[in-house]
């Protein structure tokens, strides 16, 4: 898990004692609560993907278009087991879970979805994955 990511203008951060997501805007020496809200579940990983902010939590994946003051439930169905962490390559976002791990795919090559608005969430399971140390 990060311990900081960078949002806008802002540095972001999980407070694991108080599960809160919490923000400083002078570069770290000073940090103010952001999200407390245990709706959302144990908050365990963070990651800015353009203007998208995701959360991996103990419910599932959320997204948030203002730096983590509110957000929205993305994808929350068992089929691709419990979210761990976050990963990106600067364009597909990719999560590590509880059954391995996932890219975010096309409409039509999914394992699961879940509709969120206008939104629809699909997945794919890698087939093979190979980290290099």
């Amino acid at each position: 898990m990060p311990q900081i990511v960078t949002c806008g203008s802002e540095f972001l951060r999980i407070n694991a004692q108080k599960n809160s997501i919490e923000y400083s805007s002078n570069g770290g020496r000073t940090w103010h609560n952001r999200f407390c809200m245990s709706s959302v579940g144990t908050f365990r990983d963070l990651l800015v993907l353009g203007a998208d902010l995701f959360a991996a939590t103990s419910k599932g994946l959320y997204w948030s278009r203002n730096g983590g003051a509110t957000w929205v439930t993305r994808y929350n169905n068992s089929a691709v087991g419990e979210f761990q962490t976050l990963a990106t390559d600067g364009a597909v976002l990719l999560a590590g879970t509880s059954k391995g791990a996932f890219r975010l795919a096309e409409p039509g090559d999914d394992l699961g979805a879940a509709e969120v608005g206008i939104f629809t969430i699909h997945w794919r399971r890698f087939e093979y994955v190979v980290f290099f140390g």
